[in-house]
C-alpha cells in the first residue's frame, strides 16, 4: 500500500487533557477537564458525554458531572510539544509545525532508508509514545489537506493511510464538513442548498459552486472536494505570525473585562515579538461569537514596531469596530495575532540612531521578568481579575 509522494499529517489526540493523564495515573480512563471556568481540552472519555474545548466549565459539568476538572500546567503542555517535535525531526528534517500539537511530514524521500509511509507512519506513532508519553494520531495521503482529512477520521490514538489510487473513493462519502474552511455558516449554506457530502459538492462545476458561496470559497472548495492541494510540507522559514488566544466562556463581558484580556494578550504576545528578534507590521485582532460565528478585523501600521503600546493601540482600535457585533451576539474567544513579521536587526539599521532600542518601558519590563517570572509585574486593570490563560497558536 504504498503513497507516491507521502505527507503525514501527526495530531496528538486530547492533548492538554493527554498530558494529565500521562503525569497522574490516576486519571487515565477517566472523563478529564482542563480548565474550570473554560474547558481549554477534554479527554475523549469527557468528549463522550458531550463536553468540548472552549465551552462553559458550568455547561460541561452538568453534561459530566463525574469529570474531574485539573488546572492548565501550561509549562507542562509546552515541555510534551518540544519533546514530541523532536520526535518529529528525528523521523525526517520536512516537519511544518501547525500548531503546538499538530504538524506536516513530508517522507517522500524515506522509502529505501525507512520503508514505506505506513511504516513511517507506525513508527513515528511508537517513538512519540515511547519517548513522550502520548497518544497520536497519524493520516498519510498524498496531498496536505487529505493527510488531515486523514488524521481526523482515524482519531482517537489512529492510523489511516489514503492509498493513490482510492484518494476520492476516500473522500467523496466524507461529510462536507471535513472540507477545510467549512465550519457551521457555510456547512448551513451547503445544507440548505441539498449539498451534504463532498462527493456532492464535487460533482457541481465551479461555476456552479461560485455562484452560490461566493468566488473564494466556491473556488477553494472545489479544488479541495477533487483533492487539488499542490501545497508542499515547507520548513526552513521563520514562522510569519506570533499569536495567542483566550477562551471566554458565555458569561457576559464588559469591556473593561475585554480591554483587560486584550491588554494582557498583548502583553505577552509583544514580549515574545522582541525575544524572537521580530518587529511587526500587522495586528490581527479574532474574534468568536455566542452564535458559533467567527469574525476577523486587521490593521497594518506605517512601519514595523515591537513595541508593546503602540500594538495594544492598534488592537484597542479593532476590538473598537467590533462591539456593536459583541454586544449582540456575546463573544467567547479572543485572540491576537502579530502578523507580517520582519527581521528586528535589518529594520532597526534603517532607524535613526536614538529610535533603534526597545521602548525604555518594554526593555525594563522585559527584564524584570525575564529574572523574576513573567507574573512579577503587571498592569494595574490586571490587579485583581484571573488573567485566564493563553494559548499560543503555535509553538515558540
Amino acid at each position: 500500500m504504498f503513497v507516491s509522494t507521502p505527507i503525514l499529517h501527526a495530531d496528538l489526540d486530547a492533548f492538554y487533557a493527554s498530558v494529565e493523564q500521562r503525569d497522574d495515573p490516576s486519571l487515565r480512563g477517566r472523563p478529564v477537564i482542563v480548565g474550570g471556568g473554560v474547558v481549554l481540552a477534554a479527554s475523549y472519555e469527557a468528549k463522550a458525554f458531550g463536553v468540548r474545548t472552549a465551552m462553559g466549565g458550568a455547561r460541561a459539568r452538568r453534561l459530566c458531572p463525574h469529570a474531574i476538572v485539573v488546572p492548565p500546567r501550561m509549562s507542562a503542555y509546552s515541555a510534551a510539544s518540544k519533546a514530541v517535535f523532536e520526535v518529529f525531526r528525528g523521523t525526517t528534517p520536512l516537519v511544518e509545525g501547525l500548531s503546538i500539537d499538530e504538524a506536516f511530514l513530508d517522507v517522500g524521500g524515506l522509502h529505501r532508508i525507512a520503508g514505506p509511509p505506513e511504516v513511517i507512519a507506525a513508527r513515528l506513532r511508537a517513538d512519540v509514545l515511547a519517548q513522550a508519553g502520548l497518544p497520536i494520531t497519524v493520516g498519510v495521503a498524498r496531498t496536505k489537506f487529505l493527510a488531515k482529512v486523514a488524521s481526523g477520521v482515524a482519531k482517537p490514538d489512529g492510523l489511516l493511510v489514503v492509498p493513490a489510487d482510492r484518494e476520492l473513493e476516500f473522500l467523496h462519502p466524507l461529510p462536507v464538513e471535513r472540507l477545510w474552511g467549512v465550519g457551521e455558516v457555510t456547512a448551513a449554506k451547503l445544507h440548505a442548498l441539498g449539498l451534504r457530502t463532498v462527493g456532492e459538492v464535487a460533482g457541481l462545476g465551479e461555476a456552479a459552486l461560485v455562484s452560490m458561496i461566493g468566488r473564494a470559497a466556491g473556488r477553494h472548495l472545489h479544488a479541495l472536494a477533487h483533492n487539488h492541494d499542490p501545497r508542499p510540507v515547507q520548513t526552513g522559514r521563520r514562522r510569519r505570525s506570533i499569536g495567542s488566544q483566550r477562551a471566554l466562556g458565555r458569561r457576559e463581558r464588559t469591556r473593561d473585562d475585554l480591554d483587560a484580556t486584550l491588554a494582557s494578550l498583548i502583553d505577552g504576545i509583544s514580549r515574545r515579538l522582541r525575544t524572537a528578534e521580530r518587529a511587526c507590521r500587522t495586528v490581527v485582532l479574532r474574534l468568536r461569537f455566542g452564535d458559533f460565528t467567527r469574525a476577523t478585523r486587521s490593521h497594518t501600521l506605517r512601519h514595523p514596531t515591537t513595541e508593546t503600546e503602540v500594538l495594544l493601540a492598534a488592537a484597542r482600535e479593532l476590538l473598537g469596530t467590533a462591539t456593536p457585533m459583541i454586544e449582540s451576539r456575546g463573544i467567547t474567544l479572543l485572540g491576537v495575532s502579530l502578523t507580517n513579521l520582519q527581521n528586528d536587526a535589518p529594520m532597526q539599521l534603517a532607524l535613526p540612531f536614538e529610535e533603534r532600542k526597545p521602548a525604555a518601558l518594554d526593555a525594563a519590563l522585559d527584564h524584570v521578568r525575564d529574572r523574576f517570572g513573567s507574573r512579577s509585574v503587571t498592569r494595574a486593570t490586571l490587579l485583581g481579575r484571573d488573567p485566564g490563560i493563553s494559548v499560543p497558536l503555535l509553538p515558540d
